[in-house]
């Protein structure tokens, strides 16, 4: 008995010191949940988690796919405290529904410049964005891409298009079928989804919508305004935490990927690895974060950004733009200093 009494002890106090920092002080728990599954951006979250780097900052954080609800969804709905999200999607979330009692509130930049872009086979003969006129294109219903395609089509002069609806793995399985002549999607998903169905990346014509006149921020972290209230400081920690795992995910994406690969074993690993640094090249170390600064945003981007999203999402309300930032919680301007040297 007092050996199994000894060992019920040991491990009771086992589990208490794992939830306990370098200091002595209880950790404080944050649940964080990502826009998708554990493919390879996801690294940027789950390699600072693995690497111990959230504990060290008195956190005990846990990063979870997406399950269903979206992170806005789990995070207005008070069960997660922080997510990954796309902001327009934040922003019509903020425009329909002015009387949710916790509206998520985006707390750093990641993609300064949306991943969203349309892309066709060259055998369509599809070679520029006003040849899309008339033609079947194809995304699921929320697609980013999709939902933002009037601000490209209006910024590009394109015309009416014939929109098919359909699951996200049915998407370019479609394509290569020649049910459509382009879809909309994430660079770094349907470019490596088209590959895997045998498409040679030379003979798929991409056109972000970044370099066609669409100036939208992509995703961001985002965060439970009882969060903010509550534990500021549990949310200045997390991004500095995230910060220095970012900074070795984005400069190491193999050393990134192998954690993602401890987190979930079916990872594949060469995969993931080409999608984070076509993840990286396509919507992190861009122009518009070199300028503005990696995490940061301008309000005035911002401002002409609600407006669009307003128009093309067909809001119930103007986006409150003031309303779904706060970047008062941002590491230091070094600790930021996360991109390449050039």
């Amino acid at each position: 008995m007092k050996k199994r009494s000894f060992l019920h002890a040991s491990l009771a106090l086992l589990a208490a010191a794992s939830t306990c920092s370098a200091l002595g002080q209880p950790l404080t728990p944050l649940k964080f949940q990502l826009d998708w599954r554990f493919e390879g951006p996801a690294a940027l979250f789950v390699h600072p988690e693995q690497k111990g780097y959230f504990k060290q900052a008195g956190l005990d954080v846990t990063v979870e796919a997406a399950s269903g609800a979206g992170a806005i969804q789990r995070v207005a709905s008070g069960t997660h405290d922080l997510g990954f999200a796309d902001l327009a999607a934040l922003m019509e979330f903020h425009a329909n529904n002015p009387d949710a009692p916790i509206k998520p509130v985006a707390i750093m930049v990641i993609y300064n410049t949306t991943p969203a872009s349309v892309m066709a086979l060259k055998k369509s003969g599809i070679t520029k964005a006003s040849d899309l006129t008339g033609k079947k294109m194809g995304a699921p219903i929320f697609d980013a891409g999709r939902r933002t395609f009037p601000i490209f089509a209006q910024a590009n002069g394109v015309g009416a298009v014939q929109w098919t609806t359909m699951d996200p793995p049915l998407r370019e399985t479609m394509l290569v079928r020649g049910d459509l002549d382009a879809v909309t999607g994430y660079t770094f998903t349907s470019l490596l989804n088209l590959e895997a169905r045998g498409i040679k990346a030379e003979d798929v014509v991409v056109l972000p919508y970044a370099t066609h006149g669409v100036q939208l921020y992509g995703n961001v972290i985002i965060a439970s305004p009882k969060l903010i209230a509550e534990k500021p400081e549990a949310v200045r920690a997390f991004l500095k935490a995230f910060a220095k795992g970012a900074k070795e995910a984005i400069a190491d994406p193999q050393a990134a990927i192998a954690s993602l690969k401890a987190k979930d074993g079916l990872v594949n690993v060469p995969l993931e690895v080409k999608r984070l640094k076509l993840t990286i090249d396509t919507a992190i170390d861009s122009k518009g974060a070199r300028e503005e600064g990696f995490g940061q945003l301008r309000t005035e981007r911002l401002g002409l950004m609600a407006e669009q999203v307003a128009k093309a999402y067909e809001t119930k309300n103007p986006v409150p733009a003031q309303a779904v930032w706060n970047g008062t919680f941002l590491p230091s301007a070094a600790e930021l200093d996360i991109l390449p040297k050039r």
